[in-house]
């Protein structure tokens, strides 16, 4: 049999570059203070999907484009146990496009279950 491994993690990865900024604009929109990103990284390990949690370093850059875009702003702060860091914040910009993706994100997940069901007309 084929080994099918490196095309699953070339389609992980993909599915990842995609929903990876929607996931983060909830866990912001979904924090009372801002956040970290170790803090961002263990709220995401408790989904137990390995595309979301375990990848603390990969969640900065996409944390510092959505910064870049005004979805989300960060300020850094001293720190008592080691260097300073950046805590991050939805704006209010970033909560319009949190809802605007979410429902994009819920129609193509509709979509693809719905085929991978069988369920075409």
């Amino acid at each position: 049999m084929a080994d099918t491994e490196p095309h699953l993690k070339k389609f992980q990865k993909e599915l990842s570059a995609g929903t990876v900024s929607l996931v983060l604009l909830a866990v912001l929109a979904r924090s009372d203070e801002p956040l970290y990103g170790y803090q961002i990284a263990k709220r995401l390990e408790q989904t137990g999907d390995p595309l979301l949690g375990g990848k603390q370093s990969a969640l900065y850059p996409v944390l510092r484009n959505l910064s870049a875009s005004g979805l989300a702003e960060s300020h850094v702060e001293p720190s008592v146990a080691g260097p300073p860091r950046r805590y991050y914040r939805i704006t209010t910009l970033g909560r319009q496009a949190l809802s605007e993706w979410t429902g994009s994100w819920r129609t193509t997940r509709d979509s693809v279950d719905s085929v991978l069901e069988g369920n075409l007309r």
